[in-house]
């Protein structure tokens, strides 16, 4: 603290004297890709009653998307955020759906265990599946097949329908617990995965006659969302709060475990990075949607965390347009967490040409070289580019009172001057210098009392605040045993003692009732994170 305790040799100062800098906040640099997803505007579609357990986008312009709720199934633009319609056709909780390849068809299930599949343009229904015997909670179009339509349910049963006909060509059977989600193969027409909470994913192919699964993977929680990765080859499963990678060709073998969300993982899908210029120039992402209230964007040829975004709800569902200008999040409260973003003028615009980063140059200025006349004609507003030697005139300093007591060495009457500002930043940068000095001490021995007032005026003030606190008790201490005579024989010198003590009284009463707070937290927050 002071002199006596902590001596130390004379240093030398520069003028002005100046405070300690205070601690700012950490911040990131924005990477091209997190830029690219605060570019989207935020648009909340509010008011669907219930959670959003699904949502779903048709793969064809003008890319509508379908999202489930209560017992409706609401179709909405992706370029207006707008309602386009509704379908009413159900009597219980819509659980999923999912569009055809072509777009033109719409599948969607509810708890009562009926399947339905709509014309999209006049919302009627062509075809109710009848046959789970329990709620369906995934049904699927396969992606390279327009005839026949996949689902699972809470009867552990997952079936191979043939929609024209509405019959079942094959009950599979092997999962143990209610099957929750499922995804088709985006290379194989017949095959496709299950997710079920018997903790397990099995890989279905109807062509084999026994119909049972021809690979199995454990994921070791309750699956939530499984999905093929564009290849075909590579499997993401979504459970507890876990996002594991899976190489299908390999045999099964887990190729990455991410556990970067705190609560059970609800909902995953894949988005495309690219320009057109065949599958080498693609790269792709895997949006993931959690209860604790995050989207997290997995690089999954990285194997990182690209971006993640918080939102002020549990989340259910996730969907990013095929054009990749909107993206979808729906809640448990039955908000949308809609975001679009805008097109430039030359950008391309041709379907399936997914985001680029924001990497879209725009015409270059000409340079601005020293033999051009409009380099010698620059004013002082122009910004100084990279080669650029900037020169100049060095500013004038201007000292404040006390810097100016302080160059003559006159300690007391700099520290008195400063005492009588109001910038406790530079009291205490004044009190630090005069330690240096080895004159804190003797500036407080030959105060009078009308200026130790002011000094302790000063410490019942501040003494309790954290950035300061380190120099003001250690002085505190120093002060009431060097001049307790005067403070004794002094009415309005003991008032400030009496005010300083009761600063310090209900410093350490906040400080206690703050011990005991976390005390109360610290186990509900451990008890959270096993949640």
């Amino acid at each position: 603290m002071a002199e006596d305790l902590q001596p130390q040799s004379h240093v030398g100062k520069s003028f002005p004297i100046k405070p300690k800098l205070k601690p700012k906040a950490r911040t990131l640099s924005q990477t091209p890709e997190s830029k690219y997803w605060s570019s989207f505007k935020p648009h909340q579609i509010p008011n669907l009653v219930s959670s959003i357990h699904s949502l779903d986008y048709s793969p064809n312009p003008p890319h509508l998307f379908a999202a489930a709720h209560s017992a409706s199934l609401t179709l909405f633009s992706s370029k207006t955020l707008s309602q386009h319609s509704v379908i009413n056709s159900f009597k219980d909780v819509v659980s999923c759906s999912s569009f055809r390849s072509d777009g033109s068809l719409l599948a969607a299930a509810d708890v009562s265990g009926l399947v339905q599949v709509f014309d999209v343009k006049t919302r009627t229904p062509l075809r109710r599946l009848r046959s789970h015997a329990r709620p369906v909670r995934f049904v699927k179009y396969p992606f390279l097949d327009k005839l026949h339509l996949v689902s699972g349910g809470d009867d552990g049963v997952v079936k191979y329908w043939d929609v024209a006909g509405e019959s079942v060509v094959s009950n599979l059977l092997g999962h143990k617990d209610y099957v929750r989600c499922g995804d088709c193969s985006p290379v194989n027409a017949e095959m496709f995965v299950t997710g079920s909470y018997d903790h397990t994913v099995k890989l279905w192919d109807v062509r084999v006659e026994n119909s049972r699964s021809v690979m199995e993977v454990n994921h070791g929680k309750p699956i939530e969302d499984v999905m093929f990765l564009p290849s075909g080859g590579l499997l993401a499963t979504a459970g507890g709060n876990s996002l594991k990678i899976w190489d299908l060709i390999g045999g099964g073998k887990m190729v990455y475990s991410m556990e970067n969300h705190n609560k059970t993982v609800t909902s995953i899908c894949v988005g495309r990075v690219g320009k057109d210029g065949g599958e080498e120039a693609m790269q792709y992402r895997i949006l993931s949607v959690a209860l604790d209230g995050y989207m997290k964007v997995f690089d999954y040829g990285k194997m990182k965390v690209t971006h993640s975004m918080r939102f002020p709800a549990p989340l259910m569902s996730v969907a990013f347009s095929p054009d990749c200008m909107t993206r979808v999040v729906g809640s448990s409260n039955g908000i949308i967490f809609a975001g679009r973003r805008k097109k430039k003028e030359n950008e391309e615009s041709a379907v399936g040409n997914f985001w680029s980063l924001g990497r879209v140059e725009e015409p270059r200025k000409p340079t601005l070289r020293p033999t051009n006349y409009r380099y010698f004609q620059r004013g002082q507003s122009e910004k100084p580019k990279e080669w650029d030697y900037v020169v100049a005139r060095p500013k004038k300093v201007k000292l404040g009172e006390h810097d100016k007591l302080l160059k003559k060495f006159r300690h007391k009457e700099a520290l008195v001057s400063v005492l009588n500002g109001k910038n406790p930043e530079n009291v205490v940068a004044v009190m630090e210098e005069l330690v240096v000095r080895r004159k804190l001490l003797k500036c407080v021995s030959n105060l009078d009392n009308e200026e130790l007032g002011l000094l302790l005026g000063f410490m019942q003030k501040y003494s309790t605040v954290p950035r300061y606190s380190g120099l003001l008790m250690g002085l505190m201490k120093k002060v009431l045993e060097m001049r307790a005579e005067d403070i004794k024989s002094s009415d309005a010198l003991k008032g400030h003692i009496r005010n300083l003590k009761r600063s310090i009284e209900e410093e350490i009463r906040i400080q206690q009732s703050l011990q005991e707070m976390q005390g109360i937290i610290s186990p509900l927050l451990r008890i959270a994170g096993r949640g």
